[in-house]
């Protein structure tokens, strides 16, 4: 009979083997839980991460892209600003208001512009600004289109006034020239003309009585006399020049006869002998005479030239002889 104290080989704890498995089961599953949960929140953290940086990375490209487009609108803005003041040069001068706010703006634009860390607020200003400047820079463009058409159109005036003034000096000229061809024709046609023209020697003797001789020694005198008229001229004083040339080629002058120079049309200057003054009536002839005196005449030809404003009108010769043994 078996003793039933004894251990037996079959154990008697076999049963409760299951239920350890299964706790360590458990917190395998509980691990592996943990586990993925932590690598989730980590892929989680990181996907946000990664989408927070894309989005600040187009958040600055939004930035960048928005101040360049400024900058280049602001450049062409101030492309038609010089473009318009380097073409016109009175925009170069006094500034008016106008160019005054324009420059106001361009400063308070760059300001804006240069700065590295402007914030949207100040861009939208900028933006405001640029469109402000370029609707001035266009009231400036037609106030240049407009001064440019007044300043074409007083160009035209100008030129206008010249050619009408150039015509009126031409025609002046004209009428100076025709008139000073018909003063000159009025001044030569007025000029008398001598006639009758005749030279006596003359002694003169004690009791006043004259006698006329043809010897030079005995001569006192040369009696000149002759008839001047002229139709046109007008009535008044006139001065006739007379030149006495001697045998021996000489101009006969005389301090007392008021010998002197003159001026002549066709031959010069010339020596005259004396000035003869005369009263003269329009359409009339004028009778002269006058005496030319000289200490001692010589025998040969005596030529008597007579001038009236600057023309010779006449001239005569008279021969004297040398005197016989009874002269």
């Amino acid at each position: 009979m078996a003793n039933t104290n004894y251990p037996s080989a079959t154990p008697q704890n076999e049963p409760a083997a299951p239920k350890n498995n299964s706790g360590k089961n458990l917190a395998i599953g509980l691990l592996a839980v943990g586990l993925l949960g932590t690598w989730g929140y980590f892929l989680y953290d990181k996907n946000q991460s990664g989408q927070e940086t894309k989005d600040r990375e187009v958040l600055s490209a939004n930035y960048m892209s928005q101040r360049d487009s400024l900058k280049l609108m602001y450049n062409e803005a101030e492309s038609r600003l010089d473009s318009i003041t380097g073409a016109n040069n009175s925009l170069q001068g006094e500034k008016t208001a106008l160019q005054k706010e324009i420059d106001s703006k361009k400063a308070e634009i760059s300001r804006i512009l240069s700065k590295s860390n402007a914030t949207d607020a100040e861009l939208k200003k900028a933006r405001t600004l640029i469109n402000e400047l370029n609707g001035q820079i266009g009231r400036l463009e037609a106030e240049v289109t407009r001064l440019t058409g007044e300043n074409q159109e007083l160009t035209a005036n100008n030129s206008q006034l010249t050619s009408e003034k150039q015509v009126l000096e031409q025609n002046l000229q004209t009428t100076v020239t025709e008139k000073d061809v018909l003063a000159s024709t009025v001044d030569v046609g007025s000029t008398f003309s001598a006639s009758n023209i005749a030279i006596t020697p003359v002694k003169e003797k004690r009791n006043g009585k004259e006698k006329t001789t043809s010897t030079a020694k005995r001569v006192d005198k040369l009696n000149v006399s002759f008839t001047v008229e002229n139709r046109i001229a007008t009535s008044g004083a006139a001065d006739l020049y007379v030149v006495v040339t001697a045998p021996d080629g000489k101009v006969v002058t005389n301090g007392e006869l008021g010998s002197a120079s003159m001026t002549t049309r066709m031959d010069g200057e010339r020596q005259f002998t004396t000035k003869v003054p005369v009263e003269y009536e329009q359409g009339t002839r004028k009778p002269v005479a006058f005496p030319i005196r000289q200490e001692d005449f010589q025998r040969g030809d005596y030529k008597i030239e007579v001038y009236h404003n600057g023309f010779k009108i006449g001239e005569g010769i008279r021969t004297l002889k040398k005197g016989g043994l009874f002269g």
